[in-house]
């Protein structure tokens, strides 16, 4: 009888962290994110192995590139305003376009007769001051990061966080934002997002006090991830997200990044997805989202 295997939460196998640097090149940013990437998905195939020695070996490499922080700090270089800007801005985009969110004036002229406040849980963030987070009178924020980087932001395993035990701890909004493409284990990728339905509230826009728009997930990979590996394409990722109850509502790509709002229409069915093949060429990756 094969014995099955325990699962790993994020932070399982994860180095120590070191102290970020002063600001870096673009360059320098971009090379400490890849590095960091490709050092972390060795280390999963090393401990899946069970090769502790190489697992260690590749830690201390891990290390050596700055660990956590270092590539915590390229992330929010990568956020800045002459770097590309802060995902959330999409996100914010979208639910105006919605009327999830709506200007100040007209919230104002409401909340006495109890304007909505949503609930949005960040997953990996890095600031507590980006976009989403200028709205406080309708999108009621909660962040968490494996490795907080100041106030506002919990330090928390979005594996290991509680499941909600009441409507009242459910979110309409879980964002994230280049996290599933840090998860290094395609399983795990999909257990995340199996795991994000049992955060989102189960109104599915059938109740007159919210909007028909949420429950939604907010989605951000690189675009290498959809559009250069052998094993997802748009297509297969849109069905991924279909058999766990989403429908895709927004979508926008740029030459580094793909933008996705999903609402949750329906409650997830049980179809699994196998790691397989949907093209192939020299240059492409490998990313993968299995869902068992």
């Amino acid at each position: 009888m094969a014995v099955k295997k325990r699962q790993k939460t994020l932070s399982h196998g994860r180095p120590p962290l070191s102290r970020p640097k002063e600001r870096m090149s673009s360059q320098q940013s971009r090379t400490i994110i890849r590095t960091h990437h490709r050092l972390q998905k060795e280390h999963a195939a090393a401990l899946r192995k069970g090769d502790a020695r190489l697992a260690e070996e590749i830690s201390r490499a891990i290390e050596k590139n700055g660990g956590l922080k270092v590539y915590q700090a390229a992330s929010k270089q990568g956020q800045s305003k002459d770097r590309g800007g802060d995902s959330s801005k999409v996100l914010v985009e979208w639910l105006r376009e919605a009327n999830v969110i709506q200007s100040d004036n007209v919230v104002d002229e409401h909340m006495d007769g109890g304007s909505a406040v949503y609930r949005c849980l960040e997953v990996g963030a890095l600031s507590p001051e980006n976009e989403i987070s200028k709205v406080p009178k309708q999108i009621q924020m909660t962040r968490i990061d494996l490795n907080s980087q100041g106030p506002g932001i919990e330090k928390q395993d979005f594996m290991k966080r509680p499941l909600p035990s009441s409507p009242d701890e459910d979110f309409d909004i879980v964002s994230l934002s280049l996290v599933l493409n840090y998860v290094p284990d395609p399983t795990q990728r999909g257990e995340m997002l199996k795991r994000v339905t049992r955060f989102l509230h189960r109104d599915m826009g059938r109740s007159t006090t919210r909007n028909s728009a949420l429950p939604a997930l907010f989605l951000v990979l690189p675009l290498p991830c959809v559009e250069n590996s052998r094993y997802l394409d748009e297509q297969l990722l849109l069905q991924i997200m279909e058999n766990l109850g989403f429908a895709l509502t927004n979508k926008k790509t740029t030459p580094k990044l793909c933008y996705y709002l999903f609402s949750m229409t329906r409650r997830p069915n049980l179809t699994k997805t196998d790691k397989r093949k949907v093209r192939d060429g020299p240059l492409m990756n490998n990313f993968c989202i299995v869902v068992e």
